[in-house]
C-alpha cells in the first residue's frame, strides 16, 4: 500500500465526523434523546440547539476529523515504511539500518 496523504485523509474523517454529527443531533431531535450532553462536552461553545450552535459544532466536529488525519497519516506512513516486508526480508530491522 502507498503513502497516506493527511490531507485526504482529513478530508474523508472531516466529512465522515461532520455527518455523523448531522445525524446525531437529528436523531437526537426526533426521538427525545439526552446525546447532546455528550456533544456539550466534546464541542467547546455548543450549547444545545440553537442555529449557530448547531454550526459551530458541525466545524468543530470537521476540523477534528481534519486533526485525526494530521496525526494518523504520518504515523501510519512512518510504521509502515518501518515494517514494511521489503526491510524485513533484507534484514534491516534486526541490524538497525533505515
Amino acid at each position: 500500500m502507498g503513502r497516506l496523504d493527511w490531507r485526504a485523509l482529513g478530508l474523508a474523517m472531516g466529512s465522515f465526523l461532520a455527518v455523523t454529527y448531522v445525524l446525531c443531533v437529528a436523531y437526537d431531535l426526533a426521538f427525545d434523546q439526552r446525546m447532546y450532553e455528550t456533544w456539550l462536552k466534546l464541542l467547546p461553545g455548543f450549547t444545545w440547539i440553537t442555529w449557530p450552535s448547531f454550526l459551530l459544532g458541525l466545524v468543530e466536529s470537521f476540523l477534528y476529523g481534519i486533526y485525526a488525519g494530521l496525526l494518523f497519516a504520518p504515523l501510519y506512513n512512518v510504521f509502515a515504511s518501518v515494517l514494511s516486508p521489503a526491510r524485513a526480508a533484507r534484514g534491516d530491522l534486526r541490524r538497525g539500518r533505515s
